[in-house]
């Protein structure tokens, strides 16, 4: 009888050992390597791959056009895979547990379903009968969602070959497994082989796949790297799963950007989108408040205002503490520091804490000045105007207020929000033009700004 092989695979990386290691030499992670079984060549056969009897032509002579897309019927979904799902493509979502991630596909499917056909929900987690129930709780119930409980691949392919679905949703990759191969659902060799099979169906039959993936304790895609370069676009929930708001981002698109965000809001009948989402993100503002100002950010075409909070206060431990939520560390100390060193406000004995309200997170340099502003509001216990102000501007290590790009969205934005007053850098003046809605404060440097906070006292 011959003896069997066994490998040591890691499960973050790929990375083949014949022995046990505690660190993978190829991602250093420790406690990654499992043992696998190698198969032999007469039980292990490959899966067939896509063959192209295409030869090679000058890129210019290449037909091209633009894609095929289904319509999701859900605008804010669609806003994020760059205008519906491309047919043939491979779509993996992750997010934590209990985010919104069945929620959303099984509602994206209902309605796929009844707009274009057959739409098949696999899943290796629940039953049929979980899966009805939140049918119910969600209305999407049609008759051409049909939904199965399975997990062997080969018997997966045989379901989408039988129904000829226009939509296939697998609900997670991690629970796949082929019998050929010896290895536990979830292993690197099995995720590989089995999104690979997807990969072939989908590409075959041009029918768009959608793979719900698990995230490991620190937010991250849980399962082996190859997996996200595999796939044609990864998305991502955020939020937290006592907060009513959730975020919808695509870390990769080969069909479309990667800086949109769809903003969705959870309440019992599933997951509601929110086209105004600066609208949301103010409505529990207050009139006045100290240490409270609003910014703007973009996120791909759109601008949103959002509310920024800090708090300055007395150190109790000896060592100053600088907490930042929804903003870059690093951009809070060199902001602190510009404070220091150009303002001479003493902040070596203050403790710092930063927060945007309603768990997005500022990107690039755009809430630079409303940073500043409101840690020197909470310090000097001034209070902003919060429902009429907006501040705009990147700060530079002279103390100087930068351009920002888009700067004119963000005012139009501001305008039809209602806010009066906009604090801008003096160079981004001329290619704003004029606002009958909003007065354009100028500002050079962050001395004027904080001048202008003065006089609100």
């Amino acid at each position: 009888m011959a003896k069997s092989k066994s490998k040591f695979v890691c499960q973050q990386c790929g990375f083949e050992s014949p022995k046990w290691l505690g660190r993978c030499n190829g991602c250093n992670q420790w406690n990654a390597m499992e043992e696998e079984l190698v198969a032999t060549k007469a039980a292990y056969k490959r899966s067939p791959s896509i063959v192209s009897q295409a030869k090679p032509q000058p890129i210019g002579k290449v037909k091209s056009g633009s894609y095929q897309r289904f319509d999701t019927s859900i605008s804010e979904l669609n806003r994020v895979l760059g205008g519906g799902l491309v047919k043939g493509a491979l779509t993996l979502i992750s997010g934590e547990p209990g985010i919104g991630k069945s929620t959303l596909i099984l509602q994206a499917g209902s309605k796929i379903s009844k707009k274009y056909g057959t739409v098949l929900y696999i899943s290796g987690e629940e039953s049929e009968e979980q899966i009805k129930m939140r049918a119910d709780r969600l209305d999407s119930i049609t008759d051409k969602l049909y939904v199965i409980s399975e997990t062997n691949i080969s018997v997966i392919e045989g379901y989408i070959n039988e129904l000829s679905p226009v939509f296939v949703i697998i609900d997670s990759v991690q629970t796949l497994f082929k019998d050929e191969l010896t290895s536990a659902p979830g292993s690197v060799s099995q995720i590989k082989e089995s999104v690979n099979n997807l990969m072939r169906i989908g590409k075959s039959l041009n029918i768009p796949i959608f793979l719900v993936a698990h995230v490991t304790k620190q937010g991250d895609l849980a399962g082996p790297r190859v997996l996200e370069h595999m796939v044609d676009t990864v998305l991502h929930f955020e939020g937290e799963r006592t907060q009513e708001f959730r975020i919808l981002r695509a870390l990769k698109n080969r069909f479309g950007t990667t800086s949109e965000i769809g903003v969705f809001e959870m309440k019992e009948e599933g997951l509601i989108e929110v086209t105004n989402p600066s609208a949301m993100l103010l409505d529990s503002m207050t009139e006045e408040a100290e240490g409270a100002i609003v910014v703007a950010t973009v996120e791909g075409t759109r601008p949103i205002l959002v509310e920024l909070q800090a708090l300055v206060t007395a150190t109790n431990t000896g060592f100053p503490r600088r907490t930042a939520v929804g903003v870059d560390i690093n951009r809070l100390n060199l902001i602190i520091a510009v404070l220091e060193k150009k303002m001479g406000l003493p902040l070596i004995n203050y403790d710092i804490y930063i927060n945007v309200v309603g768990g997005i997170k500022l990107e690039g340099t755009f809430g630079d000045l409303g940073i500043a502003m409101a840690i020197y509001s909470s310090y000097k216990s001034i209070n902003l105007p919060t429902k009429r102000l907006i501040a705009i501007g990147e700060i530079s290590l002279t103390a100087d207020i930068r351009t920002v790009p888009q700067l004119e969205k963000m005012i139009k934005e501001g305008e039809k929000m209602g806010f009066e007053e906009c604090i801008l850098p003096k160079r981004n003046r001329s290619k704003v033009g004029t606002s009958r809605k909003m007065r354009l404060i100028e500002v050079e440097n962050l001395y004027s700004a904080l001048k202008h906070i003065e006089k609100t006292k």
